[in-house]
């Protein structure tokens, strides 16, 4: 006890970082937006009928895109997201080209409605480095 009271800067300095590392395993587990490999995603498109939105900017969707995947920027989404409106109830996965802005394409989704939203892990890159087929722009 006496350690604690000489060092509780330390002590201190010990617990927020800890949690500083926990944090993004917390945010992952309360988050209602869910990872999904290229696997899990066919799988989706083939047995749920799955929306897959297309996030990335016009330049970097010149390279192709998944099979049917409706284009629209993360940066126009929210003003948009109206466009999506018919197929709520369907499952949505959203995919950029290597998987970070998928999640705030996600949360956007998330607050106009959508309750199924998955990312794809790892983006368009995950794809086309797996194999899968991809629908020439």
């Amino acid at each position: 006890m006496a350690f604690l009271e000489k060092n509780w800067p330390i002590v201190l300095v010990m617990i927020v970082s800890g949690l500083m590392l926990l944090w993004p395993f917390v945010q992952k587990l309360l988050s209602p937006v869910r990872e999904v490999g290229t696997l899990d995603a066919t799988r989706l498109m083939n047995s749920q009928n799955a929306v897959i939105l297309d996030v990335r900017e016009p330049k970097e969707a010149t390279a192709g895109r998944l099979p049917n995947a409706i284009h629209i920027p993360l940066s126009q989404l929210k003003a948009r997201a109206a466009e999506l409106a018919k197929s709520v109830s369907r499952p949505v996965i959203v995919y950029c080209d290597r998987g970070q802005r998928g999640r705030g394409a996600a949360g956007v989704l998330g607050r106009t409605g959508f309750k199924d939203v998955y990312v794809l892990r790892g983006g368009f890159k995950a794809w086309r480095d797996a194999g899968l087929p991809i629908q020439k722009a």
